[in-house]
């Protein structure tokens, strides 16, 4: 008989063949760390998706918030009333009601256009005199020079902007359609929401379905407190404004309060931006003095808005803290633009309270292996 084999030695160091031995932290992180890559993987996977269709994901979110905001109304209304008349009452009363918001900045800009035009020549004539005095001391044909090199700029770039004014049409149409669309999702949403959310959880697995019904809840009421909480915020920035415009003589308070109220659903940095245009017209109608009340109107909203409206108003839905806001915010600017902006904030609240509500549910995240 052969003689038998002899075992392998071991390596030095690992005696009796043992395994080497990873410490318990390390361990944990890597287990961590694959299950985030993975994480990771799946949501950039999701937004290349959500890229090739963002009109619709566009479309689709307008329409939650058109059905968020009319919802209460129809309900109202479906008291005195079928539902499907009470649904278009309120949707043809929500259109009228912006359409004559439109309507009245339009007139509004009409009736002011000739003066406005006069007290702006007056305004920039004002400004180049003051600063040809001290302490500036500017020459007197730097305006002249800088007037021509735009001139010069536009002409050698006409055929550019061209091209832009006609891109920008065809964006109006895509815009136009996806309105169309978010009504139409609007529409259904309001209607019947309730019912299509049934049949979307009674296509789920038994084991999903509760935790699948738990986390719509709480999506839904957290989006709906969110959506009113940022209109109401929104409604009170833009009526301060226009009070304040107002009284302070600026031309064309209405529009820009109405400016100051579409800014203001981009948190921290919307309402800044819409009074710092209003700060321009300040200085170029009725000059530098204005124009820094105006300055200290942006200070004073912002303080009211980021100490009392916001911590008031939206506890109704998921309370962020300002910096995990401020994060959103500029994520989504960055990733999507001005619409990334917009819809980042409800996202995380709504992430949020389905991770919370998922948790309270009995829901639990387990530490991996």
């Amino acid at each position: 008989m052969a003689a038998s084999a002899e075992p392998p030695a071991s390596p030095p160091g690992r005696p009796g063949g043992e395994e080497p031995r990873v410490p318990a932290l390390l361990r944990t992180a890597a287990a961590y760390a694959w299950r985030i890559i993975a994480v990771g993987i799946v949501v950039r996977v999701a937004f290349s998706v959500l890229g090739q269709f963002h009109r619709i994901a566009v479309a689709v979110f307008l329409g939650l918030v058109i059905a968020a905001v009319l919802r209460p109304a129809a309900a109202l209304l479906a008291r005195f009333m079928p539902r499907p008349l009470a649904v278009g009452i309120a949707i043809v009363g929500g259109i009228v009601l912006v359409l004559g918001a439109l309507a009245l900045v339009g007139e509004t800009v009409a009736d002011q256009r000739r003066g406005l035009e006069r007290e702006f020549v007056a305004g920039i004539d004002r400004i180049e005199r003051q600063l040809e005095e001290p302490p500036f001391r500017l020459p007197a044909d730097a305006f002249a020079d800088l007037q021509s090199r735009i001139g010069k700029l536009l002409s050698s770039h006409r055929s550019t902007l061209i091209s832009t004014a006609l891109s920008g049409a065809s964006r109006l149409l895509e815009v136009l359609t996806v309105l169309a669309l978010a009504l139409f999702c609007a529409v259904f949403f309001t209607h019947s929401g309730e019912r299509q959310w049934r049949w979307v959880c009674d296509q789920l697995p038994d084991g999903a379905r509760r935790q699948v019904t738990v986390a719509g809840r709480a999506a839904w009421r957290t989006f709906t407190g969110y959506t009113h909480g940022i209109l109401l915020v929104a409604a009170t920035n833009a009526v301060l404004v226009g009070i304040a415009l107002f009284a302070l003589g600026v031309p064309l308070a209405v529009p820009l309060a109405l400016l100051e109220f579409l800014a203001a659903f981009i948190p921290l940095i919307g309402s800044p931006i819409a009074l710092a245009v209003a700060a321009v017209v300040a200085l170029a109608t009725k000059g530098p003095l204005i124009a820094l009340v105006v300055v200290a109107l942006i200070v004073i909203i912002g303080q009211i808005e980021g100490h009392l409206l916001h911590p008031i108003v939206m506890s109704w839905a998921v309370r962020l803290h300002p910096v995990v806001v401020a994060l959103a915010v500029v994520g989504g600017a960055v990733a999507a633009g001005v619409i990334g902006a917009v819809v980042a904030v409800p996202l995380v609240a709504v992430v949020w309270s389905v991770y919370q509500a998922l948790r309270g549910s009995g829901d639990q995240v387990t530490t991996p292996a």
